[in-house]
């Protein structure tokens, strides 16, 4: 941070923030484009865990001075100044509830960070493969911080549910592997006068898994064994806080997934006829698509198409629903690395989009792919759902700030967004096809389940009296895996994964349907207040434009675009 901070206005404090974050943080350095990141990984101590918030309450100290500057309540830095102020004090509140201390998941932890970094970093020198052996060289550093966090977790009975830890291990064994491991595949597609230290360095990094999971099977498994995988009202509520940048009435919002789920019930059923006449639920008809549907042979084959789809709304949308900028209508579809978790998932461009945002499918060992479960998906994650508003945001930060468009992101936001979008193609017609549009039913059906399991699950509420399972009774994780493998068209092993990540996020999945009812009264509210003089285009671009909001102020924004 600058010594003289006693004239910055609010952007300027945040932007500092972000400067200040990345030394600390070289990962999030890494997915910015921060050259100077690419050698190094985080402190995942509980050292490191307190620079970060002693960073945030200097930070704090900082955003109270600059808000008292002349300038400061212009709209611009109005915003900027409420969101870094929402954000950090989230933050914090997790850190002080010693959160960092048992931040085991299934697809959200340093663990996965330090992996799946790699995977950002630039190849095509051998400048970029030398910076790439040096990051290698600290896994072993990164990976025994993170231990010790978790061992003063243990220490202080503060355990990670049994469900994420069990995962890890299953994971950790999927990345250590009977050959080279993960790093070192990785490693292998380095230039030839690196060999050795490339070799050398990834097997150090893969060494340092097995050190991970021996001591994850040997001390930390038993220790927590027995503890519950749910957080209880308390947690959830702080979680939630951090997830969606709002304070939720809980009990509201899980009514609202329950009338969600009957709504969208009988639009499945509906299409579920045309389908396979006959059928007796929606997913006997979606069971009937995964054998007799339209699919997609081939990895390879998915990802090309994938792309294709991409492209191909970029072209119908451009110009008749939004207006792009050339670099955003850049997106490119990946196959995801294995060892990870089920969902497929979007990586943001780099701040000078010199890496572009992508889609990750991962494919779970599968090589026949029905078109249904894709389409709506990809709207999702691609365009015009997480790509067009990360890279959107990116496109305009010179005139917001950095901190708007890159660390202040809240995910019930994005993920809002993100499902609003392919309420967005259904209404312009695009899913008009019944395979296609009983799987966007599906998956908008998914994200009620979630509002309602994730917060029934970990808040043990009763089932309602009005509902087709178990009414009466109080979730667990038994039930939510039964209920969802009961109104899902997923396998069994995709719901498990995703049960389990629920446990580990507890808050992040409720983002999805309540943050799309956030953009949606927005909209109506604009659409409202303009009249027959509302133009969706000009919306949808000024709103991809504003930055990152919590939901506590989204719609408020939103209604006077």
């Amino acid at each position: 941070m600058p010594n003289d901070t006693s004239t910055l206005l609010p952007r300027q404090v945040a932007d500092a923030y972000v400067d200040a974050y990345t030394e600390l943080d070289p990962i999030t350095g890494t997915y910015l484009g921060v050259p100077a990141s690419a050698t190094r990984l985080p402190d995942f101590s509980p050292a490191g865990a307190r620079a970060v918030a002693d960073l945030a309450r200097a930070t704090l100290d900082r955003l109270a001075e600059a808000e008292r500057q002349p300038g400061a309540d212009a709209g611009i830095e109005r915003r900027c100044a409420r969101l870094l102020r929402e954000r950090l004090t989230a933050e914090l509140a997790v850190h002080e509830a010693d959160e960092y201390l048992r931040a085991v998941s299934n697809i959200h932890s340093p663990l996965h960070s330090v992996r799946e970094v790699f995977t950002m970093m630039p190849t095509d020198t051998a400048g970029d493969w030398a910076a790439i052996a040096e990051r290698l060289r600290a896994v072993p550093a990164a990976l025994e911080g993170y231990r010790a966090s978790l061992a003063e977790g243990l220490e202080r009975k503060l355990p990670a549910g049994p469900r994420q830890v069990a995962a890890n291990l299953t994971q950790l064994e999927e990345w250590i592997g009977t050959g080279s491991g993960w790093f070192g595949d990785f490693a292998a597609d380095g230039p030839e006068e690196l060999r050795t230290e490339l070799d050398t360095a990834a097997a150090a990094a893969t060494g340092s898994l097995v050190v991970l999971r021996d001591w994850l099977r040997d001390v930390y498994a038993p220790g927590v064994e027995g503890a519950p995988d749910v957080v209880g009202r308390e947690r959830y509520a702080r979680w939630s806080r951090y997830w969606n940048g709002t304070d939720l009435d809980l009990d509201e919002a899980y009514a609202y997934g329950w009338s969600e789920f009957h709504r969208l019930l009988g639009e499945m059923r509906t299409e579920a006829e045309k389908v396979l006449p006959g059928a007796k639920t929606p997913w006997e008809a979606l069971a009937h698509l995964d054998e007799h549907g339209t699919h997609i042979e081939g990895v390879e084959e998915v990802r090309v198409w994938l792309q294709n789809l991409m492209d191909e709304a970029i072209e119908a949308l451009d110009g008749t629903h939004f207006e792009l900028a050339e670099r955003v209508k850049r997106v490119e579809s990946r196959i995801a690395p294995p060892g990870g978790a089920a969902a497929a998932y979007y990586s943001e461009p780099s701040e000078d989009f010199s890496r572009p945002g992508r889609t990750w499918l991962p494919t779970m060992g599968q090589t026949r792919f029905p078109v249904y479960d894709l389409v709506s998906t990809w709207y999702h994650e691609g365009v015009p759902g997480h790509h067009l508003q990360l890279a959107q945001w990116m496109h305009v930060a010179d005139q917001l700030s950095r901190y708007q468009v890159t660390l202040g992101g809240v995910s019930a936001n994005c993920e809002g967004w993100a499902l609003y979008a392919e309420r967005l193609m259904d209404e312009l017609g695009y899913l008009t096809d019944a395979e296609r549009r009983l799987g966007y039913l599906d998956a908008q059906m998914w994200r009620a389940i979630r509002v309602i399991v994730d917060i029934g699950m970990h808040v043990e509420l009763e089932i309602p009296a009005d509902s087709p399972f178990h009414p009466g009774e109080r979730w667990t994780p038994e039930l939510v895996q039964e209920f969802c493998d009961l109104h899902s068209g997923r396998p069994s092993d995709y719901v498990e994964s995703e049960v389990v990540r629920y446990l580990g996020m507890a808050g992040q999945a409720t983002g999805y349907k309540l943050g799309e009812r956030a953009w949606l009264a927005g909209r109506d509210a604009a659409r409202a207040a303009h009249g027959d003089a509302f133009d969706a285009k000009a919306w949808h671009m000024a709103a991809l434009s504003q930055g990152s909001l919590g939901l506590d102020d989204l719609v408020a924004e939103l209604s006077v675009l």
